[in-house]
Formats: C-alpha cells, sequence, structure tokens
C-alpha cells in the first residue's frame, strides 16, 4: 500500500544536470541554469557538456595532500552569494552544511540555501518519538517553512550542519523542535539510515537520513522552541498509517516512520524486502 512512498525516494538524475566536480571529486549534481549565473566566477570552472569543474587545477594537489578546505569553502562561499544576488536561492539561511566528496571526505562548507542548485549531498537525522502507551509523537510544519509547509514530520528532523556528529545534530534539534533536553533521549537507539535522492524546484535532493527511535517518559510533554512548528500531538499507530497513505507526511519523515514501525516490527503494507533496499548498510 505505501511502496509509492520508496518510488518518490528514487528519482533518477534529470537528464539536464551536470555533474559538479570539485578538484577532479564528484561533490553533487548542478541545475542546468546554473553555469550561466556564474559568469563572474568563471576563472574558477570549467564547463563542458556533462560536467562543471570547480578547481580543476588542483586534483593532483588535493590527492596527494589532501582538501584545501578554506580554499574550496571560500569559493563556495562565492558560488553562494552569485546565485543569491541572482535570485536563485531560496533565501538565505546564515548556515554552514559540509561539502562532502564522493570518497566520504568533507572538502569544504557552503551556505545551507545553496545545497539543491548544485545538488551537494546533504545529512540529516530524524527522531521517531513514541508514548509509553505506544503511539508517535508528530509534528506539524509552519506554513512559513520554505520547504513542506503544512506538512506533518517526525517530532524532531533537520539537517546536521557542518562538523557536527548525528548525535550533536541530534540534541540540538531536539532541544529546538521539541524543548527535549538531552536526558530524555536516553532511551534512543539507532533504527537504520536511507538515502533521498529526487527532484525538487531547487534543484535535486541528495539526503542521508539517520533515523533514531526513542520512548519519551509519560511526564514529558513536547513544546517547541523556534517557531518551526505549529502543532505538536500524540497519534496512534493506525492514525500515522492512515496519514502515511495520505501522503500528509514529508517524505523523509514518512520514509523514516516505516523504518521505525517495521523495527518494532509493526506491518505497515511495505514489503520487507523494499524496506531492506531503502535502508542503508548499518
Amino acid at each position: 500500500m505505501l511502496d509509492f512512498l520508496l518510488d518518490r525516494a528514487r528519482v533518477p538524475v534529470p537528464p539536464t544536470s551536470l555533474e559538479l566536480r570539485i578538484a577532479g571529486r564528484a561533490c553533487g549534481w548542478v541545475a542546468a541554469d546554473v553555469p550561466a549565473l556564474l559568469t563572474d566566477l568563471s576563472a574558477d570552472f570549467t564547463l563542458d557538456p556533462t560536467t562543471l569543474h570547480f578547481l580543476p587545477s588542483q586534483a593532483q594537489l588535493v590527492q596527494a595532500l589532501g582538501w584545501p578546505t578554506a580554499t574550496v569553502s571560500a569559493l563556495m562561499e562565492r558560488v553562494a552569494k552569485a546565485l543569491y544576488a541572482a535570485g536563485r536561492l531560496n533565501g538565505w539561511r546564515n548556515e554552514l552544511l559540509d561539502v562532502v566528496d564522493d570518497k566520504g571526505q568533507v572538502c569544504g562548507v557552503i551556505e545551507r540555501a545553496a545545497v539543491r542548485p548544485l545538488g551537494i549531498a546533504t545529512h540529516a537525522v530524524h527522531l521517531d518519538a513514541w508514548t509509553p502507551e505506544g503511539e508517535l509523537w508528530i509534528a506539524q510544519r509552519a506554513l512559513t517553512k520554505n520547504t513542506d509547509p503544512g506538512m506533518w514530520d517526525t517530532l524532531v528532523g533537520g539537517l546536521i550542519s557542518a562538523g557536527e556528529t548525528p548525535e550533536f545534530a541530534l540534541e540540538r534539534e531536539s532541544w529546538e523542535e521539541a524543548g527535549l533536553p538531552a536526558s530524555a533521549l536516553a532511551t534512543g537507539h539507532r533504527v537504520g539510515q536511507f538515502r533521498v535522492e529526487r527532484v525538487l524546484p531547487e534543484g535535486y535532493q541528495v539526503e542521508i537520513v539517520t533515523v533514531v527511535d526513542c520512548v519519551l517518559d509519560s511526564s514529558i510533554q513536547p513544546d517547541n522552541q523556534d517557531g518551526e512548528v505549529v502543532a505538536i500531538r500524540a497519534a496512534s499507530v493506525q492514525e500515522v498509517l492512515s496519514m502515511l497513505a495520505d501522503s500528509a507526511f514529508t517524505l523523509e519523515a514518512s520514509l523514516s516512520l516505516l523504518l521505525s514501525l517495521d523495527a518494532r516490527g509493526i506491518e505497515t503494507g511495505v514489503g520487507r524486502d523494499a524496506l531492506r533496499r531503502l535502508a542503508l548498510p548499518r
């Protein structure tokens, strides 16, 4: 019944996109309109029919000495500012995210709003929080959110900022989004990780999501702190399944919930083999 959610997470790269390479390493997928907005930076890149190359002359240096992260970060800042000045970004977040190459190495940082036009992979963490009675805490996103306004979400979910561990990001997001102290996460354990690849209005989304499951003490009443959530409530498993079927949750929240429900042996209507293909190796 819910297999369509998995299909939404596996959308191929648009054929018009260009591969992004920084110093010879694959780092993302660039929307077709982006290179024309970077003409002032043309000394820092070369363009061929399939690939946008940043810092191509430094490929051998990176292989020998590692990433010059300060150089890459400075260039990514200029790229982000050029896209912002051209009206290509959906706002400006003043939050830095890691830029990671195809070897899993951090090569620099970039403004969060610029990652989708460049197809740079992001990392996120989601918390599926249960009540002692077996209901799930769910949160409704504010109508002012740039992405998926008004949709329902896991109790906590957010991107991992530059230099953060998933554990630190989860603690930070848990306080900001639900007012949870770190001690409330004592029962938390990782249930899986999955990858989303899909087309968004801003560009191509590549996101790796770590899913953590916990049971909150009955004395805890989650309370949003940052204004990005308009409602928090507990919902039965049956209601959550119905909302999943109605696409009431964001895609990332839907997949997080499916992994958590499956880990507890709850039938979701998605085949076990399909869920195993969704989840990344631990």
